[in-house]
Order: C-alpha cells, then sequence, then structure tokens
C-alpha cells in the first residue's frame, strides 16, 4: 500500500517570540526543513531587529498579510520534534486567560537552556553492570585481583546495574572497572541522570501508612474518578494526614501507568517533601523549583516530558512541566499566595492547575486546612467536591488561639511578661517553642528619641527596616541600603532608638533571657545559602529544647513534632490593612503557624498578642475557627460585589513621572468607559487611584481596576483597554501591565 502523500509544506510559519507585543511574526521557512515538515511546537532560530533569538512555530500557514518576498526566512530549526502538545496549549491558554504576550507567555513557560537554544535532552550518566559472562565467571580469574572480584561480586548483586558515581563511592576505581571491562566481564552503558528504574511490581520503598475513616473515606472518592475531571477540595485540619492521602492516590496513579504532578507553595517545603516521597516510592521522583541550576531543570523537564519521571514536585512553574501520561494534579496549600506570580506573567498556579486538568480529564486536588475563599465558595455550590478531615493524626485536637492583650504591658523583644513565662515553663517541660513573627530584620525602622525623625527610604514611601547582621538600614521594597548613621541627620542628636521588634531583635531577647537554651532564627536573611533551612529543621527534629524564631517560612507545612507553644508576638499587621483579602489572608497565616503546635505526643497551646483582642473577627477566629471567619468573610464578600461573587482585573501603571502615570491612566480610563458605554457591557471601571504604596523603587504606582460579574465580559474589557494601550505613544513612556484576579492590590 502506497504511503500516504505528506501534507503540503507551508510557505509561511507563524512565529512566537520573546517580546512585549501581543503578536505573532510571520517568517519564511529555511531551505533545509526538518525530518518530519514543519509543525506547530518546533523551536526555530530566528532574525528580530540586530538580534537572532530562539522563537517558537505556533502555525504553519500558506499566505502572509507581506508579500512573502519581504518576509525573512528562519535561520534554522533546534527540534527534529515539536515541544509536547499539551504543553503548547497550556502556554496558549495562558497567555489568553491573563492577557499577555504569547511569545513571553512561551519563553517563561520553557527551562533557560531551551530558551537560549540548547537541545531537549537528559544529560546522561554511566551505568555498569555484569555482563552474562561476568555472572559465569570463577573467582580462579580473579584470583590476583581480589578487588576486581570484590568489585564483580557487586555488580552481580545489582542486576540493573550502578552508577560510575555510586562505584566509586564505595572506594572502586575506575582502572578496576576498565579491567573487567577488558576481560568482558562488565560493560558500561549510557542512560539519562533520571532514568526509570523498573519496580517489578513493588512500586513501594516503604509501607503506607494506615488511614483512619475520614482520610480512607477520601481517599476512596477520589479513586471513584481516576479517567475523567474530577475536582476535590480536600480540606483538612493541620496535622490531619492529608500528605499521606497524597501518597496513596499518587500509589495509584502510577501502578497505572501515569504521572502525578505535586505543587507546592514554597521551596523550603520541596526538600522535606521530595524526602518523604522517596522514601515512599521505587520510581524516580523530580524535582523544579528556583533552587536547581539550569542543567538540572532542564533534565528534570525533560525526564517529565518523555514520561520517565513519574512523580514530578515543584513549586509554581511547575505548573508549566509537560507530562507525558497525566494522571492527577495535586495542588498543597492552595490557598498560599505564593501561588501566583506578582509580575510580568501574572498567572495563578492553581487556577493553571484546574485547566489543565479539565484539559487532560484527570482528577484534581486541592489541599489546604485554610482554603481560599474562591475555592470554598466553589465547593459551596458543587464545582469542587469538598472532603473534610477534621481529626489529627495525632490523638490531640488542634490548639485553639488564646488572646493575649498588649495595651499597657511593658515587652522585651516584643514579647509581654504572660508571653515569657509560658515560654519558660514550656522548655523546663523538655519542649520547643515556636515564636512567630513576620518581620525580619531587628527592628521596622530607626527613630531618634529627641526630633522624632525616622529613618525613611529616598526611593519608596516605606521606612527603612535596622538590621543588626550585617548592621545596616534596608528598605525591604527596593533593597536599597545605607549605613546606621552616628546621629540624628535632622538634629544632630545621638539618641537614635530602634523602634518595634524584628526577628533579629526577638532572637536576641529570647537568647538573654534563656541563655542556655539553642535559639534558632529562620527567615529570608538567615537561609539565603543553599539547605540552610533544612540544616537548621534537621537539627530541630532530634528533639532538645529549642526556641525558633520565624517568618511565615515556618507556617507553611513543616511538620515540627516536639513543638508545644505557639508565640504570634503581633496578630495585627493583616487586620486593618486597606486591601479587602488582608483579612482573609492573616486569618490563614494565623491558623498554619497555630498548625505547628502539639502535633505529636504532647497536646500544643497558642498565645496571640494583639492590641484588638476584642476585634469580632479575631474572637470568631479564635473561638470557632477558620471555617466560621471564612463564611462569615464569605457573607461579607457576596454583600460588598467582591471576589469571589465577581470577576477583577487591575491596570497597573508606573512610572518616573507622576504625572506621566497620571495623565495615561486618566486617558485610558475615559477610553474605557466610552467604549463600554457604546457596547453595553456590564464592567465597572474604578479609579485610577494610587496604589496602597505610591512610591517604590523611585516610580510611581496608579490602579485602574475592573470588575463584572461575568468573567466573558470582563476579559472583553481588558482585550479592548490593551489595544488601547498598545496604540497609544503616551503608553510607550509608561509602564503598564494587566493583572488577572489579582490576589493583592499591593
Amino acid at each position: 500500500m502506497p504511503d500516504s502523500p505528506r501534507p503540503p509544506q507551508p510557505r509561511v510559519l507563524r512565529v512566537a517570540v520573546p517580546t512585549p507585543l501581543r503578536r505573532l511574526f510571520d517568517y519564511r521557512p529555511c531551505q533545509t526543513p526538518p525530518p518530519d515538515g514543519w509543525r506547530p511546537g518546533l523551536r526555530v532560530q530566528v532574525p528580530f531587529g540586530r538580534r537572532q533569538v530562539v522563537g517558537v512555530v505556533v502555525d504553519c500557514v500558506q499566505d502572509s498579510d507581506l508579500p512573502l518576498a519581504r518576509l525573512k526566512p528562519v535561520d534554522g530549526w533546534l527540534d527534529a520534534d515539536p515541544l509536547p502538545d499539551d504543553w503548547l496549549w497550556l502556554c496558549r491558554f495562558t497567555a489568553r486567560y491573563y492577557q499577555h504576550p504569547l511569545g513571553d507567555t512561551l519563553h517563561q513557560a520553557m527551562p533557560v537552556l531551551l530558551r537560549q537554544g540548547r537541545a531537549l535532552a537528559s544529560r546522561m550518566r554511566e551505568q555498569w553492570q555484569a555482563t552474562a559472562q561476568g555472572l559465569a565467571a570463577d573467582d580462579a580469574r580473579l584470583r590476583r585481583a581480589p578487588r576486581q572480584a570484590e568489585l564483580l561480586t557487586m555488580l552481580a548483586q545489582h542486576p540493573q546495574g550502578l552508577a560510575a558515581q555510586a562505584i566509586l563511592a564505595q572506594g572502586f576505581s575506575r582502572d578496576q572497572l576498565k579491567a573487567l571491562a577488558a576481560k568482558g566481564l562488565v560493560a558500561c552503558r549510557e542512560i539519562p541522570l533520571t532514568a526509570a528504574t523498573p519496580h517489578a511490581g513493588r512500586l513501594l520503598a516503604e509501607p503506607p501508612l494506615p488511614l483512619n475513616g475520614e482520610q480512607a473515606a477520601a481517599l476512596a472518592a477520589i479513586h471513584q474518578r481516576l479517567d475523567g475531571f474530577h475536582p476535590c477540595l480536600l480540606h483538612g485540619v493541620t496535622g490531619s494526614g492529608k500528605t499521606e492521602v497524597y501518597l496513596q492516590l499518587i500509589e495509584a496513579v502510577v501502578e497505572r501507568g501515569g504521572q502525578a504532578l505535586l505543587l507546592v507553595p514554597e521551596i523550603g517545603l520541596t526538600p522535606q517533601t521530595l524526602a518523604r516521597f522517596r522514601r515512599r516510592f521505587r520510581a524516580p521522583v523530580v524535582a523544579l523549583h528556583s533552587g536547581l541550576t539550569d542543567h538540572e531543570r532542564l533534565d528534570a523537564w525533560e525526564a517529565a516530558a518523555s514520561g520517565r519521571a513519574p512523580i514530578v514536585i515543584g513549586t509554581r512553574s511547575a505548573i508549566f512541566t509537560p507530562l507525558a501520561r497525566p494522571g492527577v494534579i495535586i495542588v498543597d496549600e492552595e490557598h498560599d499566595g505564593s501561588f501566583k506570580q506578582q509580575e510580568g506573567l501574572r498567572y495563578h498556579a492553581r487556577d493553571l492547575a484546574v485547566a489543565r486538568a479539565h484539559r487532560h480529564a484527570i482528577p484534581l486536588v486541592l489541599g489546604s486546612a485554610t482554603p481560599s475563599l474562591e475555592s470554598l465558595q466553589r465547593a459551596r455550590q458543587g464545582d469542587y467536591r469538598h472532603l473534610r478531615l477534621t481529626r489529627r493524626a495525632s490523638r490531640h485536637a488542634p490548639a485553639r488561639l488564646e488572646l493575649l492583650d498588649l495595651r499597657g504591658r511593658p515587652r522585651q523583644g516584643g514579647l509581654i511578661p504572660p508571653a515569657i513565662a509560658a515560654i519558660g515553663e514550656t522548655l523546663a517541660a523538655g519542649h520547643q517553642v515556636l515564636v512567630f513573627i513576620n518581620r525580619r530584620g531587628f527592628a521596622p525602622t530607626l527613630a531618634c528619641h529627641a526630633c522624632g525623625w525616622l529613618a525613611e527610604c529616598e526611593a519608596c514611601d516605606a521606612r527603612m527596616t535596622l538590621h543588626r547582621q550585617p548592621p545596616m538600614l534596608a528598605c525591604h521594597h527596593c533593597d536599597k541600603r545605607r549605613p546606621i548613621p552616628d546621629a540624628c541627620p535632622e538634629c544632630g542628636s545621638a539618641d537614635l532608638r530602634p523602634l518595634g521588634s524584628g526577628t533579629e531583635r526577638t532572637e536576641e531577647t529570647l537568647a538573654a533571657l534563656f541563655p542556655k537554651v539553642a535559639v534558632h532564627r529562620i527567615d529570608r536573611d538567615s537561609t539565603r545559602r543553599r539547605d540552610a533551612l533544612e540544616a537548621v529543621l534537621t537539627q530541630v527534629r532530634r528533639g532538645e529544647p529549642c526556641l525558633l524564631v520565624g517568618t511565615q517560612m515556618l507556617a507553611k507545612g513543616h511538620h515540627l513534632p516536639h513543638v508545644t507553644l505557639v508565640v504570634v508576638v503581633n496578630a495585627d499587621a493583616g487586620l486593618y490593612a486597606s486591601d479587602f483579602r488582608a483579612l482573609e489572608h492573616s486569618a490563614q497565616l494565623l491558623e498554619q503557624v497555630a498548625g505547628r503546635a502539639g502535633r505529636a505526643a504532647h497536646p500544643g497551646r497558642v498565645l496571640v498578642q494583639t492590641l484588638h483582642d476584642d476585634d469580632p473577627h479575631l474572637q470568631l477566629l479564635a473561638r470557632q475557627g477558620y471555617d466560621a471567619l471564612a463564611e462569615r468573610l464569605l457573607e461579607e464578600r457576596r454583600a460588598a460585589r467582591l471576589p469571589p461573587f465577581r470577576f477583577l482585573a487591575l491596570l497597573r501603571l508606573e512610572s518616573p513621572r507622576e504625572a506621566a502615570a497620571t495623565t495615561l491612566g486618566g486617558e485610558a480610563a475615559a477610553a474605557l468607559r466610552r467604549w463600554l458605554a457604546e457596547r453595553q457591557l456590564a464592567v465597572d471601571c474604578l479609579g485610577p487611584v494610587p496604589a496602597p504604596m505610591e512610591r517604590r523603587q523611585g516610580r510611581y504606582h496608579l490602579q485602574l481596576m475592573l470588575a463584572a460579574d461575568r468573567r466573558s465580559q470582563l476579559h472583553e474589557a481588558c482585550a479592548q483597554l490593551s489595544a488601547w494601550l498598545e496604540a497609544s505613544p503616551e503608553a510607550r513612556r509608561v509602564r503598564w501591565s494587566l493583572d488577572i484576579d489579582p490576589q493583592t492590590l499591593a
């Protein structure tokens, strides 16, 4: 039977290149086509202005709006096979939904080395194994080479072979390997760094933990529909065993030949999660996060795309990892703000996980002890199956918040006497204490006691934070730094005093109060070195009495079995902020940090210091927990017509000249309002108004908010606004971006 005719080769390639322009660019194919012809998803090198860039073919057509003779040819193709279809679909969906240029979306969604033109191929490693001749060899042949005999015996015990690094780590040498190879007793082959290890029916390296009734019911509910889109909200209190449900669900998916993608919010959670999964499974488990080298990231990406890695664990950007056989997507701590990218391509990994699971027709699990109000509302209206875990794996119930009134009480390092007494009692009992203060540095600012001068940042509407390690004043918004002055720059007084407390000051105070107890500070400053956080947590898990002083890095998902007391230094920071989500986020953070206490043999206690212990929302959270507060907040959001009952988009404008941003914002708002009136679309256009921090990094920031009851109308308005801005000469002198579904107004 003759081969079917190949489709005609295109005369025009529509290529997405990394540029802020929201359009594709037409090129002519080069003279040498790829082996299987031109197809969407192929990476190509193209001339773009005076540069040569890596682009992605998005479409192959026969005609262009420009004469073919004016089109430049592509310089060459980089891949014989296109990038995966599911990855290309996800990027196109992301660019369309978040109103972002497709070329930049594709650029951001691929590993750095692919952006630079490297081949999509894994690095290789040597794998040595005994040959049939080596397995049958007698000891007499190697009687004069005892080390070679030991090496051959070791390889014979590993039929799948051993990596060269593992062999050398056992004290053998390459000369011994080469000598055995020359005799035909061993052979070497190159395999990818991340290679699938056949588990021969033994996927698990350690047995699963027994499930309680709630865990078993939740797992059974997810198992019912492994072959279709089945979104579930796994709503479990801290310490209720959500991770064990994930593990056993992934076991079922991998046994069926599928792959699992698990998203976690922070890079700090990745090492402990990886360690637990690698202990459980014999199959390869790869990680994708910002702490990897470019080569490591490409290796993991390729292993997932090829299907060799059945389990992929990563942070926000891992949602763009292609999977050969997608079987389940899990988003742990789905409420966490880290899943929302706050600059450039402003996507939300949780929402893309929903879209991707729907596209693949696979289960989706969103896990949290404090679900976002968006997810809770979707569960209430039946879009998600609501699975509850109300019991902790330990026998102790979650600790309730005890409110301590700060008013009129002396403080040491931000702590009042009842909190210090409780810390002493806990340490004396041989337990550990976590002191939570969500402000790094020594003090929020430095002040002159004589004239009231405050250390303010010259580039931002913010005060500079006082640091002692090393000593300096630093702005946490623009990273400007300057030395600590010897005297007040306003009046010359030497009476300069720190105002308030940060992690450094609280650490110093606790070290002085409890000199015989180790104090570990965990914040962004103390954990900059790779693996620093995991090294401290490993030491803490040994169980000796100690004090942990940390920011929200400690509040997310860490299992600290010996912590029985949590002290929150100041719970008021988010209660009265201008952002309508601030109370929700503050309550989630308080519940998450409270969940670190009493996770093992001893019950926990949580002390919350506040200047507003009579606040009704805080009282409700303390008495009835997050679920009750979430119900009240949902009713308040419904009455105020705010998400999740409406859809928002935010136009952000910034310029070093305030007048330029104000003028463009006013013109854009007026043009959009005229267009909305002509089209009779029910979209509210609010602003422009200054951002909550108007001046940041030497630039003025303004915002224009769009709100609508229907998502489709909101996107139509956003598309019109983008088109107007791209056509406006004034917009070329002002930096602007659209944020769809903003999670913060800051």
